[in-house]
Order: C-alpha cells, then structure tokens, then sequence
C-alpha cells in the first residue's frame, strides 16, 4: 500500500515521504495513529497544502523531546524490588516499572514504549544502562540502579 507520511518514522521515512508498506502495518498501525494517510491524488494535494502546518508541528514536538532529553540525559533511576540473597530478582524489573519510576521522578511525557532495555528485562541487581527514544532523532540515556529488597 502506497502511504504518504504525516511525521518522521525511523527505519521507513520523513515528513512527506511516499513509500510502500505492507497492507497490515499501514491499516493496523500508521493510518490509526494519524502518522500516515493513505497516498490518493487528493490525499496528495490537501499534503502539500497543508505540508508548512505539520512541518511547524513536528519541529515543535522535535524541540520538545529534545528539552526532555536534556533534562534525562545522564539521570540515574532507582529502582528496588524484592530480591534474593545471590541478588537475583524475584521477578524482573520491564519498561512499565522504568516507567512508572521515571513518572514518579517527574517525568510524566514518558511511556513504556519509549524505553529501550538493549538485554530484555532486568533480573539481577547492578546498575544498567538504557535508552530512552523520546523521538525519531532524539534518544536519551539513563542509568537505571536495581537495589534488592530482603524477602
């Protein structure tokens, strides 16, 4: 399916871009959460007239991922669950627990699909990196501390 994109999307495209996409991912995925239109003639043309209005958009949300970032660039999270002796969770700790703490440090823009935890989930405590993907351009780094609480 021909689709003409309304934002930036990594691995696919920019602002205005036509490309190619399987059926599902467009109908499923990017026509739903308003990042693609289907590419039609007159889909085209109300772009185009429309094309300075989501430019002026994207870069307002590009400078406020990018103020974000610099807020968590370098932030050291800290999170307890119960643990073992050996240090070894009971459980593990995912992008909703990553979230949920960032939420409660103050960082309410933040969601679990932004996170990046390059090893899956953490089950052991120590300190780990992660990657927060705030935007198409823009990723933030933290560190993340599991401490382990005594069952």
């Amino acid at each position: 399916m021909q689709i003409i994109l309304l934002e930036k999307v990594v691995n696919l495209g920019s602002l205005g871009d036509v490309v190619r996409v399987r059926d599902g991912y467009a109908r499923n995925f990017l026509i739903p959460k308003k990042i693609a239109r289907r590419a039609t003639p007159e889909a085209l043309k109300e772009f185009e007239a429309r094309r300075a209005e989501l430019e002026k958009h994207q870069a307002e949300k590009l400078a406020a991922a990018q103020s974000l970032s610099e807020k968590l660039h370098g932030f050291a999270l800290v999170v307890s669950q119960k643990s073992g002796v050996d240090g070894r969770l009971f459980g593990s700790v995912t992008t909703i627990d990553v979230a949920e703490a960032l939420k409660a440090a103050g960082f309410t823009d933040v969601h679990k699909a932004q996170i990046r935890m390059p090893n899956g989930a953490i089950k052991a405590v120590g300190e780990f990196p992660l990657q927060v993907a705030l935007h198409a351009d823009v990723v933030a780094d933290i560190t993340l501390t599991v401490q382990g609480e005594m069952a």
